[in-house]
């Protein structure tokens, strides 16, 4: 299985799948990191899937920071991709079903995993809490598609606001938007300036959601945010980096007992997200035993 990212050998699963391997018997199974540079050639991605598809002991990948890219450059070479896929045009899993490369997009099912933990049922219709994520990428595109699309419609944040330093990612996922039946209330922001975040953040209700889905703090330095913004009264602040300076993150815990947030790094996103992948692309099924087990493992090697 592959790891098709940026700084793959930093991840914390170097470390971790070997221990899963073993709790899931999967026998000499490998994870081989591909390290790829932000909005690579398309060349390269071709090479790495085709690496995939072509070779009969490479199973499958997961896909991270590339997904939308790595998607863009080839999409000739799948032979299916999933709902999730074309509705959020990226890739983030790819696996073999019985000769054919088939692409996933993992990210809506498992950042809905993550949000249905940190929050109780119909939060959104108790607070009227709006959201605002710092980026317009994959990730936001997908949880975007998680809340917008949830079937019980009081239960909707009433407000989603995209911030994007470039104008690509807000037309991809305008284009996600475009084909689902919401009545929350999108906004597209096309901004660099981290003193503008600070303002949009000034005017959210008690109960919102803020995430930092730019990749500052871990794949760049730095964060979407100045040291003055402030977080919304109860709210939650949700940094999807789990490693690195994670400036973001520390500045909600340092507002997390004042402010009263519930303050959530990318832990826990990051063991729903590999479970979900290396069931795909070994033809697993995780029972909740056996994801407890998996988490276990993860903690220690965090600790």
């Amino acid at each position: 299985m592959y790891f098709i990212g940026v700084t793959t050998s930093q991840s914390s699963i170097m470390r971790l799948f070997p221990e899963w391997v073993t709790i899931l018997e999967l026998g000499d199974a490998e994870l081989v990191g591909v390290d790829l540079p932000l909005h690579a050639d398309p060349h390269q991605y071709r090479r790495a899937v085709a690496q995939i598809k072509d070779d009969p002991l490479s199973l499958g990948a997961l896909v991270t920071t590339h997904k939308v890219d790595l998607l863009a450059a080839t999409r000739d070479l799948f032979d299916d991709l999933d709902r999730y896929a074309v509705l959020c045009n990226e890739v983030s899993n790819i696996a073999k079903r019985e000769g054919r490369l088939v692409g996933f997009a993992k990210d809506p099912i498992t950042a809905g995993r993550t949000l249905g933990e940190m929050l109780e049922p119909g939060y959104w219709g108790r607070t009227g809490g709006h959201v605002v994520c710092l980026g317009a990428g994959g990730t936001t595109a997908a949880i975007a598609a998680y809340l917008l699309t949830r079937s019980d419609r009081s239960n909707r944040p009433r407000r989603f606001v995209a911030v994007n330093r470039s104008p690509r990612g807000l037309q991809n996922l305008r284009s996600v938007v475009e084909q689902v039946d919401t009545h929350v209330d999108v906004e597209y922001v096309l901004n660099e300036d981290p003193r503008r975040n600070d303002a949009l953040l000034e005017g959210l209700p008690p109960g919102s959601l803020v995430v930092n889905a730019t990749g500052m703090g871990k794949d760049r330095p730095g964060s979407p945010l100045t040291d003055r913004a402030t977080f919304p009264q109860g709210g939650i602040a949700w940094e999807l980096n789990y490693r690195g300076e994670l400036k973001f993150l520390h500045l909600a815990r340092s507002q997390q007992a004042a402010r009263d947030l519930l303050v959530h790094d990318g832990w826990r996103y990051f063991i729903h997200s590999w479970t979900e992948h290396i069931a795909e692309v070994f033809g697993l099924e995780i029972t909740p035993g056996l994801f407890a087990m998996l988490a276990d493992a993860a903690e220690g090697v965090r600790a």
